[in-house]
């Protein structure tokens, strides 16, 4: 066995050898151990060879809550050398059944007792797909199957493919290696200062790339602990959880940080929360939000950003050093970032472009999309689609996704810069905006406001709070305020999709806010 693992089977089996004994998952009153994890992941690969005939490149999905089942899957996936395709089980069976068909997937692994309509959709419109229920295994059983090693897993090898969340089309399937997932844990453990004893706190869904990478991978692989939450409602019962367990570190989206900087939350809970870092990804957080935070509890907010083709962290505000609110960081260790006009040409400080990266954690391509593949790796680098810029000091800005920007009698509007204003009026807790095409001005910005609780907002107030800190024709000529949260996926990114037919199908209803 390597001292220096390059495959994320190999880093189980060292913290398994190693730390046997020490504490890997936390589920409620029940400890997972281990050399517990690693047994059962090895015995499920076993099962999965020998009864469900996986052989080493097959794609097999994962569809699973979260649990601890949920990681003896993946790791036992991987090590019959198979290739998991984590599923969204947000998903309606339509979906599902596309991204199965799509990545030719040979068998699920799942719970039928949570996805029994799913699974019936899948067994009538797939019928050679094999279904492994994990609900009804017995563990000590799978755990005393031999533990030899059953395949020789290379870091060439597909470890994962995540399939994109599809917010503008069909999702496609990002392929990564384990040499890929290897690389950004081990750049996240140096920003995050990782060591043996934290406890990270994994309450998102298991399927999104920033928990199986960050959550679950990264800690894994050094021996720490990692603490499953099932569902963060109610999130006081999350709270105490994370101060029973000593929790050290926890992983929230930016509407989880909201919300805690203005719950009614006592303040001897906050003193009491142990943690020494909280870290905010998967979708831009508001410095409004930042502030805040910051204001009420006693440990630091950090932003990173990330894609899941890229593994997917790609920069990180420093946990000991210079935190830029508004940035997302600096590249980690072994990233490359640049930011390239529209002719491919690099842009200096401070200019506007699209950011592409270059590291080991970019991805192979697009499974089976040669032309998708093409358009987004070119010369080794990443095209992500977001737009930003780099400062003096090397800190990367988010300005929005290149696809959201908006032209507005020929200028660029990003409307993340219309958002954090509109973020620092008294009483909003969310905003997004969106563009409905206009005949005389191309497009207009169109901004979609929720109040926070016990609070009322109008448009108009609104509205003059911009005018005193936004150009004028970077002005939201609607403004929508509403009761109901902003649509959301299930990895809580705005579905701004949607959100631009409600602007343009509902145009003449909306209260009338122009300037």
């Amino acid at each position: 066995m390597s001292l220096t693992p390059t495959t994320l089977t190999g880093y189980l089996d060292k913290t398994a050898t190693f730390f046997p004994r020490r504490k890997a998952l936390f589920f409620g009153r029940e400890i997972i151990r281990y050399g517990e994890l690693h047994a059962r992941s090895l015995g499920l690969a076993r099962l999965l060879r020998d009864d469900y005939g996986i052989q080493p490149g097959d794609r097999v999905a994962l569809l699973m809550k979260n649990s601890p089942e949920f990681i003896y899957a993946l790791y036992g996936i991987l090590f019959a050398g198979g290739t998991v395709v984590p599923i969204n089980n947000f998903l309606k069976p339509a979906e599902i059944e596309y991204i199965l068909r799509d990545a030719g997937v040979t068998a699920i692994v799942t719970t039928s007792a949570d996805f029994k309509p799913v699974l019936v959709h899948l067994r009538s419109q797939i019928p050679t797909l094999r279904s492994l229920d994990m609900g009804a295994l017995h563990w000590a059983a799978v755990a005393a199957r031999p533990l030899d090693p059953i395949t020789d897993v290379k870091p060439s090898d597909r470890a994962v493919i995540i399939y994109t969340s599809g917010t503008t089309g069909r999702p496609k399937g990002a392929v990564l290696t384990h040499a890929n997932l290897v690389a950004n844990i081990r750049s996240i453990g140096t920003v995050l200062g990782n060591v043996e004893g934290d406890r990270l706190v994994l309450a998102l869904p298991m399927f999104h790339s920033f928990m199986l990478t960050v959550a679950i991978m990264a800690p894994l692989s050094i021996g720490a602990s990692v603490l499953i939450i099932k569902s963060i409602k109610p999130f006081r019962h999350v709270l105490f959880e994370m101060i029973r367990r000593r929790a050290t570190m926890f992983l929230g989206i930016p509407q989880v940080y909201q919300a805690l900087a203005t719950a009614p939350i006592p303040w001897w809970l906050r003193w009491l929360l142990p943690l020494r870092l909280a870290i905010s990804g998967s979708a831009p957080l508001s410095a409004e939000t930042l502030r805040r935070f910051g204001e009420r509890f006693r440990f630091p907010l950090r932003e990173g950003y990330g894609l899941s083709e890229a593994s997917p962290v790609v920069s990180f505000n420093p946990v000991r050093g210079v935190n830029k609110p508004g940035s997302v960081g600096l590249p980690i260790p072994g990233v490359q970032v640049r930011i390239l006009d529209g002719q491919g040409r690099e842009l200096g400080v401070g200019q506007d472009g699209e950011v592409v990266v270059r590291g080991e954690n970019v991805m192979l391509g697009y499974w089976n999309q040669e032309e998708a593949t093409a358009a987004v790796l070119r010369d080794g680098w990443l095209c992500t689609g977001d737009i930003g810029r780099l400062d003096e000091d090397g800190y990367l800005y988010i300005t929005d996704r290149k696809k959201d920007m908006l032209l507005i009698h020929g200028n660029n509007v990003y409307p993340r810069e219309i958002e954090e204003v509109i973020y620092q009026v008294p009483g909003v807790r969310e905003v997004a905006v969106v563009g409905r095409s206009d005949l005389r001005h191309g497009e207009l910005p169109v901004a979609f406001v929720v109040p926070a609780e016990n609070t009322t907002l109008d448009a108009q107030t609104i509205l003059r709070f911009c005018r005193e800190r936004l150009a004028n024709y970077k002005l939201p000529r609607e403004i929508r305020v509403q009761v109901t949260p902003l649509p959301r996926n299930a990895t809580g990114k705005i579905l701004k999709t949607e959100l631009r037919q409600q602007a343009q199908q509902g145009a003449d209803s909306l209260a009338d806010a122009t300037p």
